[in-house]
């Protein structure tokens, strides 16, 4: 009896073990390597266009006026224009140069004593009704640009130089070129694969301009025959833009 249930014991061990053997080891599933989205290059020449609001302040100054000057008054109004620039990425940093022009409008008037209340012209007319007005028709900035991003997303400085037209006027006017400076911080936003759109801040400060035309902005007074008024002029500029950049 026990050689029987040897005899047995030894069939079932060999048998599982040729079932075992006939069994399909399953292959090792392959390694797929994870997918990244690929990290947007910010380098390349752009163009675009912008549009927005200024925020302006001018003051008028005439030693000769006992008031002193018009004190600060709003120059406000809209703008839009190209823009052109190129930049260099080195990892996440972004270094680059910007310009553009604007035509803008912005406009505002002071009818303060300063303005009004002496006689405002060659003949010695009365002053009432008069408006010390400032006026600005284009603007052009030429800037350095450094920002850091976080692949489509760009957060940005920038500074440089600014020019634009300005215009003083009492009773016509007189035109010169203003010079002067502008810094402010913008974010850039890349929405496809070479189009980009921004909203940023600029503030601008220009150099003051001298009116001297007694029939245009002057003031005739007895011992003060000859304009020499000071306009100041600066801008606090909201824009927003898009650009095309081409292909690197």
């Amino acid at each position: 009896m026990l050689r029987i249930f040897s005899a047995a014991f030894v069939f079932i061990v060999t048998a599982g073990q040729a079932h075992a053997a006939d069994i399909a080891v399953p292959a090792p599933v392959p390694f797929v390597a994870p997918v990244y989205a690929p990290i947007y290059n910010w380098g390349g020449i752009y163009v675009g266009i912008n549009g927005g609001y200024g925020l302006g302040s001018s003051t008028w100054t005439d030693p000769g006026n006992p008031v002193g000057n018009s004190g600060s008054f709003n120059v406000n109004g809209g703008l839009v224009g190209g823009t052109a620039g190129a930049n260099f990425q080195a990892e996440s940093w972004v270094f680059g140069v910007e310009g553009d022009l604007d035509w803008q409008s912005l406009k505002g008037s002071s009818s303060n004593a300063f303005c009004t209340g002496v006689a405002a012209t060659v003949k010695s007319t009365t002053g009432a009704g008069l408006n010390c007005t400032t006026h600005s028709s284009w603007l052009a900035t030429i800037r350095g640009r450094v920002g850091f991003a976080w692949n489509q997303v760009l957060l940005y400085g920038t500074a440089g130089g600014a020019w634009a037209s300005m215009k003083a006027s009492l009773i016509s006017g007189q035109s010169s070129n203003a010079f002067g400076w502008t810094a402010g911080a913008g974010i850039e936003y890349a929405f496809a694969d070479f189009w980009t759109a921004k909203f940023e801040y600029l503030f601008v400060d220009f150099s003051s301009i001298s009116c001297t035309s007694s029939g245009a902005c002057g003031f005739v007074l007895p011992t003060h025959l000859t304009a020499n008024n000071s306009i100041s002029f600066s801008e606090n500029l909201v824009r927003i833009g898009v650009n095309y950049k081409f292909r690197p």
